[in-house]
């Protein structure tokens, strides 16, 4: 024993040993890598799992993991080469986390020679992707779940001439195979730029590395791209170049037009980004791109504007980097997204992002949304019968097109295609539109008729929209794959799909029914065998004591339980192969045969069975434009169905609300809530009207304690206003609605220390891009301007910034403030109205601010000149003592008059007084202040000399303004100006 022992522990020293060893040579390999590239995390693939080292090892530990427990140190040296790894599950979890929500840069590395051990020292990289480009590891990514939105690559070329700036911009959307253009010119804030990117919600942005001429402006617009939460790659200035341009488009592009007679072609700016986005997703490098493309023009004009903080004001989108709450009721998007399928939801997203200013489109939408809202049976089916069904055609479609599909997604597809006529009867039949010539009983004379002819009016309009949007294609759609229909039905065989076989018929092809005959001989020669040998042991062949298996070692051989496996043992027929505790394993030459002539036979038939699989798929792969068009009619039927489902599944059902063109009416809502706030358990909700009428109400201050609701009412306007141009139904009991061109907002303070952006630097970057985009049709939104500064600036930047939105832009505006003096602005402007939070007030002095406060979070006509900050501070707990001190300072500080006992804000006090008892109060003042001051350069330097001991002049001085107060007294007292001031000041 000892011996074997010490021969044990010298083999696992010596493998110890060699296990150091390798990892000293991979810790040197590591080392001789080029440098990891910033916001760059590094995977090695190890065939059976990743691994991570270094500083992207601690990554992975601390932010996948949450521990360093995880992490292991290679090499001999003390301090050792930081290690983690990862499976295969995890791996898929930690890419689409660092890709999508934390936008980080990712690269895979393999060992060049193919090895797989831990001395590995010569490594490639083989897989590079990046927020904007996912395609490299898109296996990964979406293998059991689809992302909310298909990632965008955007390209940016700035030029300026003349002190104009021109904007070239390309995006590529690699998962939906789309190219497309934009060229404008933009101002000095690159307010168009940050609008577009908004609109294709761009994941990575392409940006010239350096430019001398304009570098000015290109740190700008970066920092532009940047606020936008869009990561920033930098590629060389000769990547931006158009000279290829043409000939890889004409390969890249479907259809035979070529590239230089497309329209888009003329955005010579644009093409130059273009070709830098060819060359950063390598797309001539795969031929499954060549003839797969389509190519786009995007117009800024088509669409709603949106800016970076309204779409984080409105709370469109869930929040990107996980921080947040992680309800998907907090957002926008998750509130409406009841959609059914994967195409449905990116639809969705899109259009978030993209709401209409066309009124018409708007209008249809309107009204398929209310078809769906007032059939109930109706929307069921297509939802639980249809759309549950319908798979991802477009992802489909593209492996399709790589190559990469199997015969499930054929077969998918297939079952998806039995669904379409049973779509297109539902379609048909879901609006029953009464025949003109019917009978229709008069109950209460003209009105009902009236009514009812409304009535068939409006179900004869959704029956046009659903034939013009929907049937129309489908049936085209449906008569086109029934082709499709009959290739699956005759080359697969459908009735191994219960057991989850995906297999060609094998009656297809002659060769592979050959070799089907010669394999169900050999299966019956294997039940022979088996009966023979059950025979010649006296044994049953029900497997009780003689077992008949299959195993990966032996294929088919015999096993007999140990207690039985002595019968065989005198028998030269028969061949031992292993005995293990579970019983003998053992053989025939016959079964043994048998055994190579099934294992032939099964190659031959998986090998006939792969080509004809390939050529199936080849085949279906020529119906993919097809499947295309199919996946935006059934996206588009999805998208509708999820909003109408969504409209009515609210605590109070929305409303469809009255859209006007631009300028041609006013915002008129009333009762209206929060989408997202009103579903939010414990919530009460409380409704508020809210008029901003042309030349009317058309700019709203809004003032009222800290907590009140003036943030949530100002917000949910701006929301109700963007579903209305989305096509939705509205969190209103009543809506009309002009289509804005624009959403601004200035909401919440928002720093970005590490890029030196302080936060009132930020309000002032926002502010500004408002005060120069706004026009007349926009509408803006803003909360406590001005707060980053002194009061005086603050309130000084906050009364130009409303005068000149109210005089000169004249947009419709809802400013939340509390400079409560900026109230004033509605005496000198006559479309500016001034509204309250209410909150009730009543008297306690066993509270620490001497007075009970109820918020009732309604929003009423009139001023409100507190803010009952200390008193929110109390319902947050702060310490007694820090709410006495801050109230004792606040009275010391408060500036405002008194008001009455009610919560309801008076005006300032000297309000009612004409502008003549003021001027004659000031000059009251004015003359008293000249008395006081020739009495005291009069006095002589011997006053304060001969002053009693202690006292300075300045006392001497302090008593003779006391006597030509006492002297005025009776003046100020008569005069309603100095006795207002004397109350205030006292």
């Amino acid at each position: 024993m000892p011996a074997l022992q010490y021969s044990k522990e010298k083999k696992d020293k010596e493998q110890e040993q060699k296990d150091k060893a390798e990892e000293d040579r991979f810790v040197k390999a590591f080392a001789k890598l080029p440098a990891r590239p910033a916001g760059t995390i590094r995977l090695f693939d190890r065939s059976e799992f990743y691994c991570a080292y270094g500083e992207d090892a601690f990554f992975v530990a601390n932010h996948h993991y949450k521990t360093q427990t995880v992490l292991k140190y290679l090499g001999s040296n003390e301090d050792g080469l930081p290690s983690v790894t990862l499976s295969h599950a995890v791996a898929q979890a930690f890419l689409r986390d660092a890709l999508t929500t934390k936008q980080l840069r990712v690269e895979i590395w393999e060992p060049e020679s193919g090895g797989v051990g831990r001395g590995s020292t010569k490594w490639k990289l083989v897989k590079a992707a990046s927020p904007g480009n996912l395609g490299p590891v898109e296996d990964l990514l979406f293998t059991y779940t689809d992302l909310l939105a298909s990632p965008v690559l955007v390209a940016i070329r700035l030029q300026v001439k003349d002190n104009v700036k021109t904007i070239g911009v390309a995006f590529a959307d690699t998962s939906m195979q789309e190219l497309g253009v934009s060229e404008y010119v933009d101002n000095e804030l690159f307010s168009n730029t940050e609008a577009l990117l908004i609109q294709l919600g761009a994941k990575e942005c392409l940006v010239i590395e350096q430019d001398k001429a304009h570098e000015y402006d290109l740190n700008k617009l970066k920092t532009l791209i940047e606020r936008c939460g869009v990561v920033i790659t930098e590629r060389k200035k000769s990547e931006f170049t158009s000279g290829s341009v043409e000939q890889d488009l004409n390969r890249l592009l479907r259809g035979s037009l070529q590239a230089a007679s497309r329209p888009e072609f003329d955005h010579k700016i644009a093409m130059s980004a273009v070709a830098a986005l060819i060359s950063y997703l390598a797309l001539m490098q795969d031929s499954s791109n060549f003839g797969a493309y389509a190519l786009r023009t995007h117009d800024l004009s088509m669409y709603m504007r949106l800016d970076a903080s309204a779409l984080r004001a409105l709370n469109l989108m869930p929040d990107p980097t996980g921080l947040g709450n992680s309800s998907k009721t907090m957002s926008v998007f998750g509130l409406l997204n009841r959609c059914k399928t994967a195409q449905g939801t990116r639809l969705l997203a899109m259009w978030l992002k993209q709401p209409l200013v066309n009124r018409h489109v708007i209008l249809q939408r309107q009204d398929l949304v209310e078809c769906l809202v007032e059939s109930q049976e109706f929307r069921q089916a297509i939802t639980d019968d249809f759309l549950k069904s319908m798979p991802d055609f477009h992802r489909i479609s593209k492996r399709f097109q790589k190559g990469a599909a199997s015969l499930e997604d054929v077969v998918r597809v297939y079952q998806a295609v039995l669904l379409l006529p049973g779509l297109v009867t539902v379609l048909e039949r879901g609006v029953e539109v009464e025949d003109e010539d019917g009978d229709a009983e008069m109950q209460d004379g003209e009105q009902v008729e009236n009514g009812a002819e409304k009535e068939e009016s409006r179900e004869k309009r959704w029956k046009g929209l659903i034939e013009e949007l929907w049937l129309q294609h489908l049936r085209t759609h449906n008569e086109s794959l029934l082709p499709y229909q009959e290739m699956v039905e005759t080359t697969i065989d459908l009735s191994e799909l219960d057991r989850h076989n995906f297999v060609i018929k094998p009656d297809f092809d002659k060769s592979l029914a050959a070799i089907r005959e010669k394999l169900e001989a050999v299966r019956d020669g294997l039940n022979e065998e088996h009966e023979e040998v059950a025979r010649d042991l006296g044994m049953e062949p029900d497997g009780k004591v003689l077992h008949f298996e299959q195993t990966t070692l032996y294929g088919y051989c015999f096993r007999l339980t140990r207690k039985e496996s002595a019968v065989i043992r005198n028998k030269k027929n028969y061949i031992e192969l292993k005995n293990q505790t579970n019983g003998m394993y053992f053989t025939t030459k016959a079964l043994k045969q048998l055994n190579d002539e099934y294992r032939d036979c099964t190659k031959e038939y998986e090998k006939k069975q792969s080509q004809l699989v390939k050529e199936v798929i080849q085949i279906a792969s020529s119906y993919c434009e097809v499947l295309e068009t199919l996946n935006t009619v059934i996206a588009h039927i999805d998208v509708i169905t999820s909003i109408a489902t969504s409209s009515l599944n609210a605590p109070i059902p929305y409303t469809k609300p009255t859209i006007f063109e631009r300028g041609g009416g006013s915002l008129k809502l009333e009762e209206a809530r929060h989408p997202c706030l009103e579903v939010q358990e414990g919530i009460d909700f409380i409704a508020n009207d809210c008029h901003l009428e042309r030349d009317v109400s058309e700019f709203s201050i809004i003032t009222g304690p800290n907590a009140g609701g003036k943030s949530v009412f100002i917000r949910q306007t701006a929301v109700v206003a963007l579903l209305a141009q989305i096509g939705s139904f509205v969190p209103c009991s009543f809506a009309e609605i002009p289509i804005f061109d624009s959403i601004l907002c200035r909401v919440g303070a928002g720093d970005s220390q590490l890029k030196g952006v302080s936060t009132f630097m930020a309000e002032m970057l926002e502010t500004s891009a408002i005060l120069r985009q706004a026009t007349r049709d926009s509408l803006v939104i803003i909360d406590e301007l001005g707060r980053g500064t002194s009061t005086y600036d603050g309130f000084g930047l906050a009364w130009a910034i409303s005068e000149h939105l109210s005089t000169v832009t004249r947009a419709s505006v809802l400013f939340a403030t509390h400079f409560h003096e900026l109230t004033a602005l509605a005496n000198q402007v006559p479309h500016v109205k001034n509204l309250h939070v209410v909150a009730h007030v009543e008297s306690n002095p066993d509270t620490l601010t001497g007075k009970d406060i109820t918020l009732l979070y309604k929003v009423m006509p009139g001023i409100c000149d507190q803010s009952f900050g200390i008193h929110v501070a109390q319902l947050a707990n702060f310490p007694d003592e820090v709410v006495k001190l801050a109230k004792r300072k606040a009275d010391d500080l408060e500036d405002f008059t008194e008001k009455p006992e009610s919560a309801d804000a008076a005006e300032p006090a000297i309000a009612h007084l004409s502008p003549e008892a003021i001027a004659e109060g000031t000059a009251l003042v004015e003359a008293f202040l000249e008395t006081w001051a020739s009495r005291t350069a009069e006095l002589p330097a011997a006053a304060a000399d001969e002053a009693p001991a202690g006292e300075t002049r300045e006392d001497v001085e302090l008593k003779e303004l006391v006597r030509c107060f006492e002297e005025y007294q009776s003046k100020f007292e008569g005069s309603g100006w100095t006795r207002e001031v004397l109350a205030k000041t006292y």
